[in-house]
């Protein structure tokens, strides 16, 4: 490996990327320090500065001690039941998709909030009528701000591509905005604190098809508990307010890049979505 001051400025940086991706928040000197005898020292010097301080005369430490700033307290968390009304609220607040994609980047209620580098919540044209919904962040998103971003993006291209659909003509969310530590799975108050944004998107943006990659976000969408293998190529109704939208699922790109052999469903599910958009009434 490079010692770092042979680097370059892009390889330093692809290099902290790295780091950071693979869980790593501490960098150490590249000489040994010996920090036992660092705390020895710091100690004799404290015990040798003692006598000084305690000549001072008593009104001046009392002075030293009133300027002394107290310490912060630590912020008093909301309950879950406040944070899902403040969710709630700031989602219904937002009259344009542009504002509810401001909302939700304002929005710190959310504890996943936090741990990510990043909002990746909407992309693309947010008037389209094909919305394009995943589930998770996933580290590119989390890097890049953006929904759908690296390799998923690459393969979810070829994938619309196919039938005839550009990436610029669809709308794309990721319904958890926030990318979970270590990719765990969000947890159900952590659900409900996210989904009213996705439901307003829908209520907003009125799409009248909804493409679901993976079975995160169709059974959040659709309330079903079924795996994508039993979900994959049917339609569901998704509600959102007044708003009805028609819902087919499918696997995200990721699956496929893991299971080739499911690209052959994929494409079938492609093809029935591609019909749907050809043939309104082919939805049921």
């Amino acid at each position: 490996m490079l010692p770092a001051d042979a680097m370059n400025e892009a390889e330093l940086a692809a290099l902290l990327l790295f780091h950071a991706d693979a869980g790593m928040e501490w960098l150490i000197e590249e000489a040994p320090v010996d920090r036992f005898a660092e705390f020895v020292e710091q100690q004799s010097r404290a015990r040798s500065a003692a006598p000084a301080a305690s000549a001072a005369p008593a009104q001046e430490r009392r002075r030293e001690t009133a300027q002394t700033p107290k310490r912060m307290e630590p912020v008093a968390a909301l309950p879950d039941e406040e944070v899902v009304a403040r969710a709630v609220a700031a989602a219904a607040e937002a009259t344009t998709i542009e504002a509810l994609n401001a909302a939700v980047k304002a929005f710190t209620g959310c504890n996943l909030r936090n741990s990510a580098r990043n909002t990746a919540f909407l992309d693309g044209q947010t008037t389209a009528p094909v919305l394009v919904a995943g589930g998770l962040p996933g580290p590119d998103d989390d890097r890049d701000g953006r929904v759908f971003s690296g390799p998923a993006g690459q393969m979810l291209e070829r994938m619309l591509g196919a039938i005839g659909i550009s990436m610029a003509e669809v709308c794309l969310i990721n319904v958890i905005p926030w990318r979970p530590p270590g990719n765990r799975p969000p947890t159900a108050k952590e659900l409900e604190i996210c989904l009213p944004f996705s439901l307003r998107l829908i209520e907003l943006g009125r799409p009248a098809r909804i493409l679901a990659l993976g079975a995160y976000p169709a059974r959040v969408l659709t309330g079903s508990t079924d795996g994508i293998h039993a979900m994959r190529g049917k339609w569901f109704d998704v509600r959102a307010g007044v708003v009805e939208s028609r819902l087919l699922a499918t696997f995200h790109p990721l699956e496929l890049q893991a299971a080739p052999l499911n690209k052959r469903l994929a494409w079938q599910d492609l093809l029935v979505f591609s019909g749907a958009i050809a043939n309104p009434a082919s939805q049921r």
